[in-house]
């Protein structure tokens, strides 16, 4: 005799708050949710899952991002909190290897993939029940509409029985206009899509620190606020880089690669403006970039700036810092980062750079979302009559600057089997003359 299951009462306003009441029933075949930062979007889509996967015990989740590893600290960990939030964490077994959870009374999963392993995602089955529920999270993530059809056409699958439905849920944050869930799932009315924008101020369980920093965002960076803030569409028009992706890509592959060089850029920040951080490979045959590393911290000390450059391996590499801070340059220099050298900062030095890097491909991995971020609000001003004008604004670019930095070292490299010094030419060497401090000049050009 089957034993019973014992009931468990949800109060949803005091759980999951306001806001998600519609998308919490929706059971249309496509649910696609776009937010701003703390929107709880990505929480209440786990605590939604776990309710749902209880109620319905022929119902399986697939839960899916870019990346498979990103899983354990993201999606995985919020199904975690969802359980102990829900008061349930006693009925489900979790394990990390292979990553999959499983509720105990009825031996349902939830199971995690990745699109960097398409096969695999491609022929996920589940032993018990319907695997007839996908969420696909940070699904701006996913670079192209065909990618997506892979998994859509392959998940979830075949017939369910009455009373249960096939669903694939979409969350991400809406950094780019251009981008194609745009196109597909809010341009143009389609009866088996439900269509949600969310943002902060539905969030009933944020603290006065915390609405604090949108209250700032409003104020000293608006567009940024309208699109991390109310979590509408990046935009379109106007941007300083429009040549660029997110793409997944294998690190270690390009750091054996004889064609791409790693180059590295510093720009600092203490209260208002963060430290930024960035590390990206270049091939200036190609002209393609891969952003693959980056730091974004707040109230950071000098000596924390090394510690950090440090702790992540880097400190024998070349970095270009802001030469407007000698002092913290010389700083850096003192605790071990002994291959720092100022940033050029000649004539028009910041639209020559940003000219120099617009004739690259740009690809950025995942895990930098304060690039991605940066390169979806990074825009050029305008004129009273609102036509754009050849000037960035000094708004979302302190990565963007700490790019141009490092980007100066490029010109210097070209790739013949393997990369070769070249030697600046006497307009370069005086840039970087009048740039550079006594201390940069002991370095690799003079």
């Amino acid at each position: 005799m089957a034993k019973k299951k014992s009931k468990i009462n949800i109060f949803l306003p005091e759980i999951i708050g306001k806001g998600y009441g519609h998308f919490w029933k929706s059971e249309k075949r496509y649910r696609v949710l776009k937010g701003g930062k703390g929107s709880k979007k990505s929480t209440t889509t786990a605590l939604n899952y776990i309710y749902r996967l209880m109620k319905y015990p022929e119902s399986n989740l697939l839960v899916v991002r870019a990346v498979f590893n990103t899983h354990k600290d993201s999606t995985f960990a919020q199904l975690k909190w969802a359980q102990e939030k829900l008061g349930v964490s006693h009925l489900w077994q979790n394990n990390v290897s292979p990553m999959e959870m499983t509720y105990k009374p009825t031996g349902q999963k939830i199971l995690f993939r990745g699109f960097d392993d398409v096969l695999k995602l491609a022929s996920t089955t589940v032993s018990k029940g319907y695997l007839c529920w996908v969420w696909v999270e940070e699904a701006f993530e996913i670079k192209s509409e065909e990618d997506f059809d892979k998994l859509d056409l392959s998940v979830p699958r075949g017939n369910v029985p009455c009373g249960l439905f096939k669903q694939t849920t979409l969350t991400f944050n809406p950094w780019s206009a251009e981008h194609w869930l745009k196109k597909r799932f809010f341009d143009k009315k389609n009866d088996s899509v439900d269509v949600y924008t969310t943002n902060y101020t539905v969030n009933e369980f944020l603290d006065e620190t915390d609405k604090m920093i949108f209250k700032r965002m409003k104020e000293e960076n608006p567009r940024k606020y309208d699109v991390a803030g109310l979590g509408n569409w990046g935009i379109s028009e106007g941007l300083v880089y429009e040549n660029w992706v997110v793409h997944d890509f294998d690190i270690e592959q390009f750091m054996k690669s004889q064609n791409y060089k790693a180059f590295f850029g510093l720009d600092y920040g203490y209260t208002n403006d963060p430290t930024a951080f960035i590390a990206f490979f270049a091939d200036p045959i190609k002209k393609e970039i891969y952003i693959f590393d980056e730091f974004y911290g707040y109230k950071m000390l000098n000596s924390d700036i090394a510690k950090m450059i440090k702790s992540k391996g880097y400190i024998k590499e070349r970095i270009r810092a802001d030469a407007a801070e000698p002092k913290s340059n010389e700083d850096l220099r003192r605790m071990g980062i002994g291959r720092l050298q100022s940033s050029v900062k000649g004539r028009d030095s910041v639209i020559n750079g940003i000219m120099a890097v617009q004739e690259y491909k740009m690809y950025v991995h995942p895990k930098c979302k304060n690039t991605i971020g940066e390169l979806s609000a990074y825009s050029y001003k305008k004129d009273a009559s609102g036509r754009g004008i050849n000037e960035p604004e000094d708004n979302n670019n302190h990565l963007m600057d700490a790019l141009r930095y490092a980007f100066y070292d490029v010109r210097f490299f070209t790739p013949e089997n393997k990369y070769e010094k070249r030697k600046p030419t006497k307009q370069e060497y005086y840039d970087m003359k009048q740039a550079l401090t006594p201390e940069d000049m002991k370095g690799e050009w003079f």
